[in-house]
């Protein structure tokens, strides 16, 4: 049986900051990070925007002001970001106010997926210098919590103290996990919306600020800004009865990459928490997923927005060359009617705030503009932890966007250090 100290389960920013961490205390601690991808997985390779400003990416319930700013600090000193440069930022500001909404100035780099790749190979190639084992393609299936030992597709392996980091994706295997060795959770929290997608002068703030983040009235908020060569895509879920279904996400190259396509998209997401009776925000979000995929013979759906206004669903044929200048960047959806699927509160809520946006930054309500739905957020698992280390169980931590300890790139990292920490106290 192989035997390691520290066993890293998902190779995303959450097992990296762990993984740096733990080597930066000690040289001998035997460490195994393990991925069931081939290649190391996670936000960074899906456009690698990176915010340094609190609240973003840290949920308030396990995270002080203070404490995340100390942990973002180390992560600029080790990754020694570019922020990016912004303008005008007080006008748009002001704007907001005047509506009831707002937008908050954040610290920001962004390297695109091309540059997040070349990221995460380097970061692959310092932990292999530092002598931490990489288990890629091998996937952890369950864990003996009392033997110390996790069985994986490959072998059993122990381990004195274990960090499992899934990301977004592993939102049901960490349910799986926590239902074996007896912890308690909730997942009554998730995200929905669409993903819009437009021409960049029908969304010009862009240019001033390349992620904008603004928040609305009904907890709605714009996430994940993509502009330039820029293009919506596909992420595909399996339910727990082996059925499948789609959220959107986008992800763009880096600037430098010199081929833009003239595009930009985001999401704009509402916050539902279902708290009476208290349910599960995941079943939710599937079946809202399965629903839209029902209508969308398979496929996510899609609609302009000048054929939502109208009240008419899209068809092929609106995607023209009229008013409507551009071609989607993923065709493989179904034109539609997103109102058949999306709830009207949801719809309500969001359609708001979209009018909003269109005062704040005028345009993005042309009817060119393209709705998809669903964007779905599957990352409200809210376990018992019982230190502010994430720890579960005895030599057990949590941590990342799938354990609830974290919302994007940076505060995974941040949470896989503080877990790191707990963990070294335990060895």
């Amino acid at each position: 049986m192989d035997k390691y100290d520290v066993i890293i389960v998902g190779s995303g920013p959450a097992g990296m900051g762990a993984a740096f961490t733990l080597r930066k205390q000690s040289a001998s601690l035997k460490i195994l990070i393990l991925d069931k991808s081939q290649v190391s997985t996670g936000g960074m390779r899906n456009d690698c925007k990176m915010n340094f400003t609190y609240p973003i990416g840290f949920p308030c319930e396990y995270w002080q002001e203070d404490d995340a700013n100390k942990y973002l600090d180390r992560m600029i000193d080790f990754l020694k970001p570019h922020m990016l440069p912004k303008a005008k930022i007080e006008i748009y500001q002001k704007r907001a106010e005047r509506l009831g909404c707002s937008l908050l100035d954040i610290r920001q780099t962004h390297l695109g997926t091309d540059g997040g790749l070349i990221l995460i190979k380097s970061l692959l190639e310092k932990l292999e210098e530092l002598h931490v084992d990489l288990g890629l393609g091998e996937e952890m299936l369950d864990i003996d919590k009392d033997k110390h030992t996790i069985t994986t597709t490959k072998r059993t392996i122990s381990y004195k103290e274990i960090l499992i980091a899934p990301g977004r994706h592993g939102f049901l295997f960490l349910q799986n996990i926590m239902n074996s060795i007896g912890v308690g959770f909730v997942d009554n929290i998730v995200d929905i919306g669409f993903r819009i997608e437009t021409r960049i002068e029908h969304y010009p703030i862009v240019h001033d600020y390349y992620d904008p983040k603004f928040y609305f009235p009904d907890k709605v908020r714009t996430f994940c800004t993509n502009s330039g060569n820029a293009h919506v895509v596909k992420e595909r879920y399996i339910t727990k009865s082996g059925e499948s279904w789609y959220s959107l996400n986008g992800h763009a190259y880096s600037a430098e990459a010199g081929h833009d396509n003239g595009l930009v998209n985001f999401a704009i997401l509402k916050t539902v928490k279902l708290t009476a009776p208290l349910a599960s925000g995941q079943l939710y979000a599937e079946n809202l997923g399965l629903s839209a995929s029902l209508l969308g013979g398979g496929k996510p759906i899609m609609q302009r927005v000048g054929d939502f206004r109208l009240g008419s669903r899209s068809k092929e044929e609106t995607f023209n060359n009229d008013l409507y200048d551009f071609e989607p960047s993923l065709r493989s959806c179904c034109p539609g009617d997103i109102s058949l699927a999306c709830p009207a509160k949801i719809l309500r809520a969001i359609w708001k705030a979209m009018k909003n946006l269109d005062t704040i930054v005028p345009g993005i309500l042309h009817p060119s503009t393209i709705m998809y739905y669903p964007e779905i957020k599957l990352y409200a698992n809210k376990p018992s932890y019982l230190d502010d280390n994430f720890k579960v169980a005895d030599g057990i931590h949590f941590a990342g966007d799938g354990a609830g300890t974290s919302r994007g790139i940076t505060g995974a990292w941040a949470s896989g250090i503080r877990a790191a920490e707990g963990m070294l106290a335990g060895l």
